[in-house]
Formats: structure tokens, sequence, C-alpha cells
């Protein structure tokens, strides 16, 4: 998504591999009971200091699910003989290893670093980051929409993979139309609704001039008009912080709501106000446009249930259990 932070998220040959079969609540209660804790400690202290960090950690899963399944492969260094999807120009701007390594080394101190697959690590730490900033927001916590410290449940029982391959990567785009984004979502099992939903993670996050200056400045060869779908006095906005060359500076995805993980999102959609084309793709389909319009109307106790609801689905994507692949000692390198 580069700088397309989520959003996020066709059967699989098997339908039971889209929903996740064989991962369970609670999954190392007895093998490493400490371990859900120890995610949910580290993410929080890491938020608190960081409040970028839930955008970068659904960005990354995002990548992660979309590339290979939810099998860690994001995380994987690259060796001298291959080139890790890590290295691929997608992935050259996520953030958050350092999260999911920290986390990793306190798992290793209680002798769990061989129990805790580090897929599991970035599906427990991206709900419990989220969960985390939602907790911070003094209404939410008086209108009790935050319960039980997540937004929603995390069924574990990941194993990691084995192979990561740049060559292989091939995300959505903040330039895709809405036919490109549905059928990257359907490839993936996942609904119209899951691809409208899983959009809703820009309401949190920045994204880059790189990724949507195509809209300000000689629109489609427009002769530098801008975007007509793009709102004109958001688009001179965004040119006073945006030249046409500029690949550094970034802005809130949500103005006015960057920092907040609700459904402020679809409100400024509907207001053309979303940052990218992918963004504005939304608007261009009636149903995906009343799914929107749904979102922007419902409640936020509403909303973070079916966000719950698709990222759950996103996060069982080909998911390896039982004997498939292995436990990653070092999330980063494949087991000896």
């Amino acid at each position: 998504m580069n700088f397309f932070i989520v959003v996020i998220v066709v059967v699989l040959g098997i339908v039971g591999d889209c929903h996740g079969d064989g991962l369970m609540k609670n999954f190392y209660k007895d093998s490493c009971s400490l371990a859900e804790e120890i995610v949910r400690n580290i993410t929080w202290t890491n938020v608190a200091s960081n409040p970028f960090l839930p955008a970068k950690l659904l960005r990354m899963q995002f990548h992660d699910c979309f590339v290979r399944d939810c099998e860690a492969s994001v995380l994987l260094d690259s060796t001298a003989d291959n080139t890790a999807e890590k290295d691929a120009f997608p992935n050259l701007s996520l953030e958050g290893f350092d999260v999911i390594d920290e986390i990793k080394t306190q798992l290793a101190k209680i002798n769990c670093s061989n129990i805790v697959s580090c897929a599991d690590i970035i599906a427990l730490a991206t709900r419990d980051a989220v969960s985390f900033q939602v907790s911070l927001k003094k209404e939410f916590r008086q209108e009790k929409l935050f319960n039980n410290t997540s937004l929603w449940t995390v069924k574990t029982g990941r194993r990691d993979g084995t192979v990561s391959l740049a060559s292989e990567v091939n995300l959505p785009s903040p330039f895709d139309d809405f036919a490109g984004l549905k059928q990257a979502f359907a490839d993936k099992g996942l609904s119209l609704k899951d691809l409208v939903v899983l959009s809703g993670a820009h309401t949190i996050g920045i994204g880059n001039c790189e990724f949507f200056s195509n809209r300000l400045y000689n629109f489609n060869g427009t002769n530098g008009s801008a975007d007509p779908s793009l709102n004109s006095t958001y688009a001179s906005f965004l040119k006073t912080k945006c030249s046409a060359t500029d690949t550094t500076t970034v802005v809130p995805l949500d103005p006015g709501s960057g920092r907040t993980f609700d459904n402020h999102y679809y409100t400024i959609l509907k207001l053309n106000e979303g940052l990218f084309q992918s963004d504005a793709a939304l608007l261009t389909s009636g149903h995906a446009r009343d799914i929107v319009d749904e979102m922007a109307t419902t409640t936020n106790e509403e909303f973070f249930k079916s966000f719950g609801h698709s990222i759950t689905r996103m996060g069982a994507i080909g998911v390896l259990t039982g004997d498939s692949g292995e436990i990653r000692k070092k999330c980063s390198v494949i087991n000896p």
C-alpha cells in the first residue's frame, strides 16, 4: 500500500483456508500462558510513545496477508541468494518490525520463542495497537465502546512460512480503480464489504505526496488540472503541501481525525476528500457507495464490529496450521 495503510485485507482453492480452519481462541493457554499478555503489554507501551504505530501495524498485516497469505513472510530478511518481500518497493516504507522483534525477544526469555509464531504476533499486535489507541479516547470509554481491552477477537495457531520473494509482491495500489481493487480482494476470498470496511483503516495514518500528487497536477494529462473527483478546496490545500515531484512530505489520511480510529474516514470520503485514487474509487460503484453511506451514518460501535469481522477474515487468509510451516525462533530468519 505504499503509505496505503490499510486496507486493507474468489476462493483460495479451499474455502477453509480463507476462514482460518485450525485457528482457535487461547491457542497458547497451555503451551505459553503469558503469550498474549506479553504481546499486549509491549504493544501498548510502544503505542503510548508512537501514536502512528497502529496504522503501521495495520499496514504490515495487510501487506503480509495479501502476499503469500498470513504467514509472516513479510518479516523475513533478504539473503545473498534471495530478495525477500521486505525489499520490494511497496514494502520499503513498512515500519514496526522492531516491535515484532521486541515481542519475540521477550517471549524467548520465558522459553516461548519456538512456541509462539511470528504470524500470530502480527495479528495480535495489530489488534492490540488499534484497541489501545481507541482506549485513549475518553468519549469511547464513556460510551462503553471499548470492552475487555480488545476491539476484536484474534484466534491463534498460525505457523510461519519459509518462503519470501520480492517478485511475488503485487499489492492493491493507491492508484487502483474500483475494478482493480474489487478483483484484488476477491482473489483473496474477501467481499466487497470487506474492501470498503478495511479501507476504513485510512482513518489513521499518513500518506506520502508521491502517491497522490498525480491527482493535483496534470491529472491524466489534463493540462495541469486536478482530479475533478477531488474536492477542489482540499486539492488547493494539498498543493500547499506537495509539489508535483515531492517524494518525502506526508499528510494525514483522514484530515482532522488522523490519530483517532473511528468511522470519520467515510465522512471525508463523501466530501470527496479521500486522499488516494483508490479511496475515491469506492464512490464509483453504487454498491460500494451504499456501504460507504452505511459506515458514515452508523455508530462507531457498529463500525468497530464490522471492521473486526473483516480484519478477522483477512487475518485468516491461507493460514498455515498443524504441521505446516514452522515456528520461527527469530522472525526475520527461517530456522536453520
